[in-house]
C-alpha cells in the first residue's frame, strides 16, 4: 500500500506541475503578437495539456484506490473537503483545456492579467489540500 501512496504523491506532484505551468503559457499567449511565437507557445501548451491529462488519470485512480482501501473517507470531514477540492481542480483542468481551444481558434478575450490571477488557483488548491491531509483540522 505504501508503494501506491508513493506513486500517488509523485503523480499528483507531476499533474500539479502542469496545472502550474499551463496558465503561465496562457499569460504569454495573451501577450504575444508574433505569429511564429504564438504557434510555438500553442504547440507547447497542447503537448503539456496532453501530458498532464495522461498524468491526472493514474493520479486520480491511485487516489481512489487508496480511498477505497483505507476507507478513511467514511467519517472524515477533512476528507470530504479534500475530495471537493479535487473535484474543483479537475474542473480547473478541464477549464484549461477549454481555454487552450479558444487560443487555438483565436478566440481569446481575456487579458494576460486575468491569466496571472487564474494561475494562482491551483496553488491555493494544493495548499488547502496539503493542510487538510496533514493537519486534518476537522
Amino acid at each position: 500500500m505504501l508503494w501506491i501512496k508513493a506513486f500517488h504523491i509523485v503523480l499528483i506532484a507531476s499533474w500539479f506541475a502542469g496545472l502550474f505551468y499551463l496558465p503561465r503559457i496562457f499569460v504569454n499567449l495573451a501577450m504575444e503578437t508574433d505569429l511564429a511565437a504564438t504557434s510555438r507557445l500553442l504547440l507547447m501548451a497542447r503537448k503539456l495539456y496532453r501530458f498532464m491529462t495522461i498524468l491526472a488519470v493514474p493520479a486520480l485512480a491511485s487516489g481512489i484506490w487508496l480511498l477505497l482501501r483505507y476507507e478513511i473517507w467514511l467519517n472524515s470531514v477533512w476528507m470530504h473537503a479534500k475530495l471537493a477540492l479535487v473535484i474543483v481542480l479537475i474542473g480547473y483542468h478541464h477549464m484549461c483545456g477549454s481555454i487552450l481551444k479558444k487560443f487555438e481558434h483565436g478566440n481569446n478575450t481575456r487579458s494576460h492579467v486575468w491569466y496571472r490571477w487564474f494561475n494562482e488557483a491551483p496553488v491555493l488548491g494544493m495548499f488547502a489540500i496539503v493542510v487538510l491531509v496533514v493537519v486534518k483540522p476537522f
